[in-house]
């Protein structure tokens, strides 16, 4: 987190003064997150293409929550970057493992392993 505060003198001489501070304020104080560049992008991104918030609704939002429903999912139950996104790989392949079982049918997911065993 940047920060900026500004010196009285600074303020009082300042051309715009009155759109940055009220009438009692001395200074100002600004604070930046070290990153907030990427935040600006992604909002400028957004106001040039609105739709993109409802596609990703349509497509993304879903099967997270369902994965977020399924495993009870208000925190990870390992600690560390590395080890939570372990965790959540192995929810997004179990859901994904579900969809073709539900896509394809059992039958023909025994029908196929045992088609692989038999090359093996």
């Amino acid at each position: 987190m940047y920060q900026y505060k500004s010196s009285t003198t600074d303020c009082k001489n300042c051309p715009v003064r009155d759109k940055c501070l009220s009438k009692k304020s001395t200074r100002r104080e600004l604070y930046r997150w070290e990153h907030e560049e990427v935040l600006v992008r992604n909002q400028q991104r957004l106001k040039d293409n609105p739709t993109v918030m409802k596609k990703r609704g349509s497509m993304v939002e879903h099967p997270f929550g369902t994965i977020k429903c399924r495993a009870g999912m208000h925190h990870f139950l390992m600690r560390g970057l590395e080890r939570c996104q372990g965790e959540f790989s192995l929810m997004v392949m179990s859901y994904n493992f579900t969809r073709v079982l539900n896509i394809i049918g059992i039958a023909a997911f025994i029908k196929h392993c045992i088609k692989r065993e038999q090359y093996a």
